[in-house]
This record gives structure tokens, sequence and C-alpha cells, in this order.
């Protein structure tokens, strides 16, 4: 059998190949071990799914599984956000969540995300646990567990609350006060009916498309980069909207089209939210501003620079959202952001939420009645400019085993630049005495190296790329 790990986010697998229903039910029958094992009363699961094929009966058949543990299991009606199933978990005080999706991955994939009872994402430590648990099933475990009293499969709504919960924190009177005009874009994923139901029961203006189910999204990914945007940049321009509103395939990340189509980076949109919500919300001022905001190390330190403006402490994380989640928990954070459209802020979920980001984005043009770029070239004059960029660079087995042998030396140059600071915090990052910096990232799962860098400006960016290809091949 093959083995089933837990990645960033979950498990994922090709439908089919290896996401089987054996498979999936051994997966579910690890998390039950640890779910039982780490409590003695009667423990509750919820489960969701997603739009993509057969989720839905995953799910269903993962509630059956869960409560011939004796696992009490609480199944949604309809397609979850992975955020919504996070609020649920806490509101509910349950045990944990599993969610049925491959979040932004492509339409043959699907996967379990699990969250536990904090409603985060689960931290190594928990799914190596999991995994343990599946490595030692024998094929015995694929016959019905034996609970002396099977558990009920109750079928629930999680939308309701969770949208309520966003009407205290978002100041939906403002976005109807300016009379926006908005297109929501779910990628024919799980946020439909969320983001565009309530910005629409608000009295605000939206147009939305992709609002159905299509379990090949369309025929691309349901990520929200700027390359899958094209259909919402032309309804926003044929209809004059003034914001593009998109999330993907589970709606934990976000993508932000601005006036005239304009995508706007992750990475300048976390920076340009942080600066707002520090102005604009009193709440964040408790305790004398209690707290600072955490990026992954592959994130922009425009961030930074923001928070030195307002006297914030920066928490730099691995990537992998679970590690902000944490810090959210333990009450540590304003913001939390990752320049892969992960965002949550204080007295949220501990857990990505591109439906938040969605409407903190149309508050924050309300209220600044700027364009996001206008507000972004105003922040750059406050703080600095700063130039971030991403690319997968493709590897042969040699120059990725040179690579990881050159990675681990010291540097104290490169490519004729002093190196500052050397961060192996997740993968190998230097830092130059400018203020840029390079970060590569091996693949667990592809013969890709992830190469961030950012510079002051375009020209400088693309000299600190060629030099970091430059490396790679060396």
């Amino acid at each position: 059998m093959p083995p089933i790990k837990f990645g960033t986010s979950g498990w994922r697998a090709i439908i089919a190949k290896d996401f089987t229903f054996s498979n999936v039910q051994r997966a579910v029958d690890g998390i039950a071990e640890y779910v039982l094992s780490a409590n003695s009363k009667q423990p509750t699961i919820l489960i969701g799914y997603d739009t993509r094929f057969l989720s839905d009966q995953f799910a269903a058949a993962t509630a059956e599984r869960m409560a011939a543990h004796g696992i009490r299991a609480l199944l949604s009606d309809k397609p979850v956000p992975t955020p919504a199933l996070a609020f649920a978990i806490l509101q509910s005080k349950a045990d944990g969540g599993i969610n049925f999706t491959a979040s932004h991955n492509p339409a043959e994939y699907n996967g379990i995300k699990f969250s536990t009872a904090n409603g985060a994402p689960a931290l190594p430590e928990v799914t190596s646990k999991i995994e343990a648990n599946i490595a030692r099933a024998n094929e015995a475990s694929i016959s019905p567990p034996s609970a002396g009293h099977p558990a009920a499969v109750e079928r629930v709504d999680f939308a309701a609350a969770y949208l309520a919960d966003l009407t205290r924190k978002v100041d939906l009177n403002a976005i109807r006060m300016t009379r926006q005009n908005l297109v929501v874009d779910p990628l024919y994923g799980a946020g439909q009916g969320y983001l565009d139901k309530l910005l629409v029961r608000s009295g605000i203006n939206v147009q939305t498309i992709h609002g159905t189910r299509d379990v090949l999204f369309g025929g691309h990914p349901p990520e929200p980069a700027e390359e899958h945007l094209a259909p919402l940049k032309k309804v926003m321009r044929e209809s004059g909207a003034n914001l593009g509103l998109a999330t993907d395939g589970d709606a934990d990340r976000y993508g932000i089209l601005d006036y005239g189509g304009v995508f706007i980076s992750p990475n300048h949109f976390l920076a340009l939210l942080l600066d707002y919500l520090a102005e604009s919300r009193p709440w964040l001022k408790e305790d004398g501003w209690k707290g600072g905001v955490a990026r992954s190390v592959a994130t922009t330190h425009l961030v930074d620079a923001v928070a030195r403006h307002h006297n914030l402490p920066v928490h730099e994380t691995p990537v992998g959202f679970k590690y902000i989640g944490e810090l959210i928990e333990q009450d540590k954070l304003l913001v939390g952001g990752e320049e892969s459209a992960g965002l949550t802020i204080r007295h949220h979920v501990p857990e990505k939420d591109g439906i938040l980001a969605c409407l903190l984005t149309a508050e924050m043009v309300a209220t600044r009645r700027q364009t996001l770029a206008e507000q972004l070239d105003a922040l750059f004059l406050k703080v600095g400019r700063y130039c971030p960029g991403r690319w997968n660079v493709p590897l042969t087995e040699t120059i990725k085993n040179s690579f990881k042998e050159r990675s681990v030396r010291d540097y104290s140059s490169f490519e004729g630049r002093r190196v500052r600071e050397q961060n192996r915090t997740d993968g190998l990052k230097l830092l130059f005495d400018d203020g840029s910096w390079i970060l590569f990232r091996l693949s667990g799962t592809e013969p890709v190296c992830r190469l961030y860098c950012e510079a002051r400006s375009e020209k400088a960016l693309e000299e600190l790329a060629t030099a970091a290809r430059n490396f790679l091949f060396a």
C-alpha cells in the first residue's frame, strides 16, 4: 500500500490513483485513532468537502467510518470553505475537523485537510502521529471497526454562524455607502454562496461568475493567481467594476483585482492590509498593541517595514500556515499572512481565510476612497519600495543533489554581493546589505526549486533572480 504523508496543508493525491476510498479509509482510521487517544470523553469530528469530483461521497463515507469508531460525526450539508469549517470547530468545541479538498490544486487531485480542536491546521507533531498510526495498520484495519455503540452522523449547516461572525469583523456598511461595484469569482469552488451571498444580503452591488459546480474548474486549477483570472478581469472591464474578488477551491486563499483589472500581489496586499488595520481598528490597540505581525520566511519584507512604522514586532515562520495559526491561537498576532495568499487576523480563526481577505479589501477601498494601486504608491512613499518575485525552477537530480550539498555551507558573499545574514528557517535564505534577499526551497514533491527574491526595484529584482539561477546551476 502506498504511504500516506501529510504536507504543509494535509494529504493530497490523484483521484483513483492514490486518492481512493480504501486509502482514504486508511487515513481516516489513522485520524480516528489519534482523536480517540487524545480524548477519553465522547469525541466529535466535523466533516466538510469542496466541489471536487467525489468529495461529497468521500465525506459521507468518512462520517460513517468515524461513527463506526464511536466518534460523533457532524457532516456538512453542502460544500464548505476551510475557514468556515475552522470557525465551526471552535464554535462547537469539537475535537477537530476533516475537509475533503485539494485547495488550489488541479482537478485530478483531491485531499484531506485535518484541523485540530483549536481550528488550526494540524502541526507536524500531530500529523506524524497520524502517519505512524496509518503505517502500523494492516489489512485487518480496512474491515469496519467494532465500536460497542456506534455514534450518530448528523447533517449540519456550517455557513450561517460563520457569515454572521464576519459581519462583526468587517464594516459592510462602509462598503454599501460607497456604492462599490464588485465582481466575485469563487472559481467554481466551495466559496460560492458565501462571499457573494453575504455581500448581496448587505445591499452591495455584486456580480458573480463561476458560481456553479464544475469538477474540472473551467479547465484550469482553482487557484486565484493572475494567470487564471482573465475572465474576472474581462467582466470587471465590461461592467465598470472597481474590484474583482476571487477565492480558491476551498476559499482559504484570495485573488484581488484592482480597478481596471490590475492584479495586486498577495505580498503587497498583506502589507497594505496591515497598514490599514493598524490605522482603522481600535480593538487592535487593546492592551497597548498586544501582539504583532507574522509572515512566512518567503514573504515580503515590506511587511517588516510597515510593522516598524507602526512599532509592531514581526514573527518569521517556516512556510505553512499552521505555524501562523499557532501564533494566532496564542494571541500573539494582529495580522498573519503568507505570500501564497494566506491571511488571518486577531480574534479570527487560526486558519487562512480568503473570504475575510476579500471583504477587508472592499472595506479598505471604501474607507480610504482610493484604488489599491493608489494606496500602494502612498505606502511606498511612506516606507520604501519593495519588489518581490517567485519562480519554480526545474532541476535535474544531479543539480538538485549538488545544490543540497552547497546549501549547508556558510556564505559571506554571493555573486558579488556581501551576505549580511544567513537564514535556514525553511530552506536557504541569504540577506544582503541593501535589504534585498533570496530564498531557495527545494520542493518535496516535484523536481523543482522554489526561488523567492526581493529587491528595491524591478530591474534589481531581475538581476538578483538571474544571479540566483546562475547559483543553482553552478
